[in-house]
């Protein structure tokens, strides 16, 4: 069987779940979990798989945050984007002195993916072949990134602006920038998703013999500013972002070693009607879920739709505390074992004994700290 044949098998009679730049930029977050890699390269639809098993969790923009953000970006955009402009060359200091503007929205009236991408190719490689240093604005360009070894399409709410031979990605997001200072979550996530469209942009600029150095690493974010809908624009350095974001999906394109680990004939599949409701016993769909190896760390409860299930799974685990208390514990697996070598009730084995000294000193400060009551 193909791995092609595999993964579909993997994913069951449903048709695959359709990435977009939020999901692709999902992919970094826990890089070493298998389970997400081989659900996310079958396709899976792993919110309704989660909800199936028991365990659904709420993913999703609210209808308010997708409002005030349609609001934000139309504001921005609007008498041919001359806010933006404004902020690039007042904000951010960058000579834009002619200007032209392209909305790659549709094409003479027509919406086609295909038809869109292409025009976006021409455009933007006939662009970055002018030695005109004048800013050129491109509107929704249609862009495409291989995941999983399937060409999955981007319809981002960004433009790409080209200044001295560099084309830039501006992503537009509407939590506010108060004081200077934003939510760092969201701006990493900000920073993670423009990396997405870089990426994009730089493969679709290959194709047409031009390097990475066409794209630049730096992304203009666009914010509201403190309490009010006035933007500001700052420059986010993404090659962190792209170094992980193009290691998370070199993974993808050689999923094969990782579905080769799995038991023969393991099937996702929810065995729905044809009202698609699910037919599979909760259980029976949960048993199948555990044969594929995760690895659970809080953060999940922020970017996988199976953050309930695997958090549930992972109970008493150490890596449940997060990133850093699992690595420093090493080889100390659970909490109760972790407990155990920290009071003594527990012998350690020659491979947990730095770790059992480094607990049982870390209990030791910790009961002199409560004055010997713990």
């Amino acid at each position: 069987m193909t791995i092609e044949a595999r993964l579909d098998h993997i994913r069951g009679a449903v048709p695959p779940r359709n990435h977009n730049a939020r999901t692709i930029a999902a992919l970094t977050s826990n890089p070493g979990c298998a389970r997400r890699a081989i659900m996310d390269a079958a396709g899976v639809d792993k919110q309704r798989l989660a909800s199936c098993a028991g365990f659904p969790a709420p993913f999703g923009q609210s209808q308010f945050a997708i409002t005030r953000g349609n609001a934000f970006e139309a504001q921005v955009k609007a008498n041919g984007c001359a806010e933006l402009l404004r902020l690039l060359r007042e904000g951010l200091g960058l000579p834009l002195p002619e200007v032209s503007y392209a909305d790659l929205e549709e094409v003479g009236g027509n919406t086609s993916r295909e038809l869109r991408h292409s025009r976006t190719r021409g455009l933007l490689a006939r662009a970055a072949a002018s030695g005109a240093d004048a800013g050129t604005l491109f509107d929704h360009p249609l862009l495409r990134l291989a995941v999983a070894g399937q060409q999955v399409y981007l319809e981002p709410d960004l433009i790409a602006f080209r200044l001295h031979g560099q084309f830039h990605v501006v992503e537009m997001k509407s939590f506010a920038v108060i004081d200077g200072q934003a939510d760092g979550d969201k701006v990493a996530a900000a920073a993670t998703q423009s990396a997405v469209y870089v990426l994009a942009l730089r493969e679709l600029l290959a194709g047409e013999g031009y390097g990475p150095d066409t794209v630049s690493h730096e992304a203009v974010l666009v914010c509201p500013e403190n309490f009010s809908n006035a933007p500001v624009a700052t420059l986010v350095d993404v090659r962190k972002q792209l170094t992980v974001l193009r290691r998370q999906l070199s993974r993808l394109e050689h999923i094969d070693s990782l579905v080769e680990l799995l038991p023969p004939g393991l099937t996702l599949d929810l065995k729905a009607d044809e009202a698609g409701v699910a037919g599979r016993p909760p259980a029976e769909l949960a048993g199948a879920i555990r044969t594929v190896p995760a690895r659970y760390v809080p953060e999940c409860l922020a970017t996988c739709e199976m953050c309930y299930f695997c958090r549930e799974e992972a109970r008493g685990a150490t890596a449940t505390l997060g990133r850093d208390v699992r690595d420093d514990l090493g080889a100390v697996e659970t909490v109760h074992a972790a407990l155990g070598l920290a009071d003594g009730t527990l012998d350690p084995a020659d491979d947990l004994a730095e770790a059992a000294a480094m607990l049982q000193v870390a209990a030791r400060l910790r009961r002199e700290a409560l004055g010997g009551t713990a």
